[in-house]
C-alpha cells in the first residue's frame, strides 16, 4: 500500500451514534481510496450484505448537530445526499464488495482499532466495577476519593477537541 493509515487516523474517524461505534461512508472511502460514490455504489448492488445492524443512513438532524464533525460545507452549499454510517460488522462486508489489497490492508488495520476500543472500554469498565467493591468495602471516609475518580473516568470519556489552528473554510 502507497500510503500507510494509521491507528490514530482511524480512531478519529470512529464516531457514536445512535449509541453504536459507526464509521462514516466517505471516511472509509478516503482509507480505502476509492470515490465515496464508488462506495456506495457497491454497498447498494448488494443489499443482502448490509442489514440495518451493519449500515444506516444518517437523518438530516444527525448530519446538522455535528455538522462541522460529519458533514464540513462550504458556505452556501447544501448536503446532496444523507451519508452512510458503517458499524463494525459492516466496515468487515466492505472488504468483501470492494476488492482490492488496499481495502483488505485497511480493513485489517480498521478491526484492530476496533478491537482495542472495544479492550480499553472492557477494561474501563473493570475499574468502574472495582471501584465500587472498593467503596462499599471502606466506610464514608474515602466517599470523596472515589467520586473524585468516578468523575476523572467520565472526563476521558468525553471526546476531545482536536489539538491546534484549523481556520474555517
Amino acid at each position: 500500500m502507497s500510503k500507510m493509515v494509521v491507528a490514530g487516523q482511524i480512531e478519529r474517524k470512529i464516531h457514536f451514534i445512535r449509541g453504536t461505534k459507526v464509521m462514516l461512508d466517505k471516511d472509509l472511502a478516503e482509507l480505502y481510496g476509492v470515490p465515496t460514490k464508488r462506495l456506495n455504489e457497491q454497498v447498494k448492488r448488494n443489499p443482502k450484505r448490509f442489514p440495518n445492524d451493519f449500515m444506516f443512513q444518517l437523518t438530516m438532524e444527525e448530519v446538522r448537530v455535528p455538522r462541522s464533525q460529519f458533514a464540513t460545507l462550504k458556505k452556501g452549499k447544501n448536503i446532496k445526499y444523507l451519508p452512510y454510517a458503517f458499524t463494525e460488522q459492516g466496515v468487515a462486508m466492505l472488504s468483501s464488495v470492494l476488492n482490492s489489497d488496499r481495502v483488505i490492508e485497511v480493513n485489517l488495520q480498521i478491526m484492530r482499532v476496533f478491537v482495542k476500543l472495544r479492550e480499553w472500554m472492557m477494561s474501563h469498565k473493570d475499574l468502574a466495577r472495582k471501584i465500587e467493591e472498593l467503596e462499599r468495602k471502606y466506610d464514608a471516609q474515602f466517599r470523596g476519593v472515589f467520586e473524585a475518580i468516578r468523575r476523572l473516568m467520565k472526563e476521558e470519556e468525553k471526546p476531545k477537541a482536536p489539538i491546534g489552528f484549523h481556520p474555517h473554510r
